[in-house]
């Protein structure tokens, strides 16, 4: 029994930080507001427009800001309170959600319209992104940064579990205009969460100091370490192709299975709820450095091809529960790696790399997987990204060998101050209480 209380409390040691917990339940509340909009989102253009290639098109111009302005955004959270430009930020968001859920409920939202306000809110997440990133450190500290990195996957998994499924049975039922107008209720939880934080226990790194050339300085600090580059190309491969679901199950689910929305919805909350497996189990166990990231890369390619070859609907929600487990397995490993191998004054910058990656390339691969799809169906969609796992995986075995096993084990553990905390036993008192 010892032993359980013990690993539950390892498990969830970030949450005796205060400022944490308050973010992590006030986040909770708001992702899945989003997860609904992000389902709503795809199925509103492809009700509009009944195609694949046009729900691609969309996510590219949402995504388009982070592959072009997410670096600066980095430089900005460098810079300035990531606090209070993330209260800011949250706010539009809230703002974005509820234009879009009154086009939507007076019946009067056209495509063009939906494209703007991608637009809209792809400029704010080249912003959001990165100072949420950076600010996560800033709440636990070194010592629990990887805890808290597995707890907030599992809390993005957790609301794709449910957002989704709730997002497919209101569109079916009293429809699509309602998940953006909850979406935008929900901003006021996080909104909250991050007005009431004590300031005092926060962990700010040092503001980097105005100055010409900052973001150069960032691209070159990334180049010059392959802990940090390696990791970003095989997100930047994995990014493109093979977290493009909003394109390919939307299409899976109505075409492949003869479904509809609230199949949709259910197809991805199956991958959030192994995902959320995932993440507890990266956030209690889970190790950081290329060789695990090359590991969960191959996990994630091989469940892919297995939903793109499923041939009933109960086994592709089997296969996408499975797929979710490795997905953010593939995800947190990667956030949490260069989390703790870049240099504070850094962080930023190397967080919206880290964006870039993951979001900045659906402009490239939202509309390439979109064509793939509209010509040859969303289960070759599916195995392209299937395939990009694996590339990347490839790639990682490349570098570990390339670099020699001296350098591969520095991928994997660096001898460092803060790595010595994160291998201490996690207290069994609470860091913080109330």
């Amino acid at each position: 029994m010892s032993r359980l209380v013990a690993i539950s409390r390892r498990t969830f040691s970030a949450l005796a930080i205060r400022n944490f917990r308050r973010f992590f339940f006030g986040q909770s509340t708001s992702l899945i507001g989003t997860w609904m909009q992000s389902v709503a989102q795809s199925w509103l253009v492809f009700t509009v427009t009944h195609s694949a290639t046009a729900i691609g098109f969309v996510l590219a111009l949402q995504t388009l800001p982070v592959l072009t302005l997410a670096p600066y955004g980095g430089v900005i959270a460098d810079r300035v309170n990531k606090r209070r430009l993330l209260i800011v930020l949250q706010s539009m968001m809230g703002l974005q959600a509820l234009v879009l859920g009154i086009l939507a409920v007076t019946h009067k939202v056209t495509f063009w319209e939906i494209c703007l306000l991608a637009v809209v809110l792809g400029l704010n997440n080249c912003f959001e992104t990165p100072a949420r990133q950076a600010f996560m450190r800033e709440m636990v500290g070194p010592e629990h940064v990887r805890n808290a990195i597995g707890l907030n996957s599992t809390m993005v998994n957790a609301a794709r579990a449910v957002g989704p499924a709730v997002a497919g049975l209101l569109i079916a039922t009293v429809g699509v205009g309602v998940c953006f107008l909850i979406n935008a209720v929900s901003f006021i939880a996080v909104v909250y969460s991050l007005t009431s934080m004590d300031s005092k226990a926060l962990k700010p790194s040092p503001p980097a100091p105005r100055a010409k050339g900052q973001l150069r300085e960032g691209i070159r600090y990334v180049a010059g370490e392959p802990r940090l580059w390696v990791p970003l190309v095989m997100a930047g491969i994995v990014g493109t192709l093979a977290y493009e679901f909003q394109v390919t199950l939307p299409v899976l689910a109505k075409q492949t299975f003869g479904g509809n929305a609230a199949t949709y919805g259910f197809l991805t909350a199956a991958m959030g709820f192994g995902a959320v497996f995932g993440g507890l189990t990266t956030a209690t166990r889970g190790r950081t450095g290329l060789r695990p990231m090359t590991l969960a890369a191959t996990g994630f390619g091989v469940t892919m091809l297995c939903v793109a070859i499923a041939p009933t609907l109960a086994i592709a929600f089997v296969a996408m529960a499975v797929t979710g487990f490795a997905a953010i397995t593939f995800m947190a490993t990667g956030n949490s790696t260069l989390q703790l191998e870049s240099a504070p004054s850094m962080r930023g910058r190397v967080m919206a790399l880290w964006a870039v990656g993951f979001m900045g390339s659906t402009p490239i691969g939202g509309p390439a997987v979109g064509w793939i799809v509209q010509v040859a169906g969303a289960r070759v969609g599916l195995a392209v990204g299937g395939l990009s796992c694996l590339i990347a995986a490839a790639l990682g075995i490349l570098a570990m060998r390339k670099l020699g096993m001296h350098n591969a084990a520095a991928l994997n553990t660096r001898a460092t101050a803060e790595d010595l905390d994160l291998a201490l036993p996690v207290p069994l008192v609470p860091a913080e209480t109330e």
